[in-house]
């Protein structure tokens, strides 16, 4: 039986994940630093008839990582899917951040896909098999305001995943490594993350359910590709991004600021995850399931991606021409 592993695995995108593959059959391992959520979500894994193995850790502690990844092994068997999930966020503007705020969600948005990395690759490359799959973002293409520590963290992660497949493609190694760039989603972390501002936050419109990301996430481990964008926001924010960066610049200080903010005032006992978990049993969901489309469009990076981008380019030059030809 196929075994995954799944970091940040007992919320959002990483228990809908854990749970998407446990239907498929997989045995699943969840990495988290939450006991009590752990717990939990193991329970309902094994509710599919296979074996799960919950270990508690912050991905941020590269050795803590390597022990637990050994310790889903020896339980489960050879782990054949590796999933870096875990984040960390932060609402506030730059100036706002103390050193120690920006590094703490540096450390686990960024440093911890690097340490899961490393412990997958300490497993899977004697075996020469095996799939790791990054949980990624618009934002690693495309940054916004309020965001800086977590969009700069994405897009680190893309640059580090870029050079780890060329050293794994120059050795002839079979160990696939991904990326799936996901667009807004309804997670709770949203309620969790740290926010200097007295609105609560958001995701920025359109939202999807998580369970698109986990679908998205079990079509690349069945066919490793490149990098997956999920959602036509994804696309076309990656896609602007190459074309017309700095309209979206502009764009971004009209609708992105208020964007990631409702008209609901924070809780007096909000807690955030940011220092220490949740201590409360996590879920799938966050409140924005009103809006959130169960469905996505996706599209590979490789040839179809290509042909995308040519297309819009050609229809940018045309718009751009027949905008200045009005001027004259």
């Amino acid at each position: 039986m196929a075994v995954i592993v799944i970091t940040g695995g007992t919320a959002g995108v990483g228990k809908a994940t854990a749970l998407h593959f446990a239907k498929a059959g997989y045995d699943v391992g969840i990495i988290a630093r939450d006991e009590q959520s752990l717990r939990s979500t193991e329970e309902e894994l094994r509710r599919f008839g296979i074996n799960a193995c919950a270990v508690q850790a912050d991905v941020a502690d590269s050795k803590a990582v390597t022990d637990a990844a050994n310790e889903i092994e020896y339980r489960l068997g050879a782990i054949d899917v590796w999933v870096n999930n875990a984040m960390g966020g932060m609402l506030a503007p730059f100036r706002t951040m103390s050193p120690e705020e920006f590094r703490r969600v540096t450390e686990v948005t960024y440093l911890g896909y690097v340490n899961g990395t490393r412990a997958a690759l300490e497993l899977m490359t004697p075996r020469d098999r095996g799939t790791i799959i990054q949980v990624g973002s618009a934002l690693a293409y495309r940054s916004i305001p309020l965001q800086s520590a977590y969009c700069g963290a994405k897009a680190a992660i893309r640059g580090f995943t870029d050079a780890v497949r060329t050293e794994l493609m120059h050795e002839n190694s079979r160990v696939q490594i991904a990326m799936v760039q996901m667009p807004g989603l309804n997670t709770p972390q949203f309620e969790w993350a740290r926010n200097k501002f007295a609105w609560a936050m958001r995701p920025v419109p359109p939202v999807f359910q998580p369970e698109v990301a986990a679908s998205a996430i079990f079509k690349v481990a069945q066919k490793p590709v490149r990098e997956l964008w999920v959602g036509s926001s994804t696309v076309q924010s990656i896609v602007g991004q190459f074309l017309f960066p700095g309209f979206l610049d502009r764009l971004m200080v009209k609708k992105a600021w208020e964007g990631q903010m409702t008209d609901t005032l924070n809780a007096d006992d909000r807690q955030d995850y940011l220092d220490q978990p949740v201590n409360d049993l996590h879920k799938i969901h966050g409140h924005f399931t009103d809006e959130a489309k169960t469905r996505a469009t996706s599209v590979t990076s490789g040839m179809p991606g290509k042909v995308l981008i040519g297309s819009l380019a050609v229809t940018g030059a045309i718009v751009v021409r027949l905008l200045l030809s009005r001027r004259r």
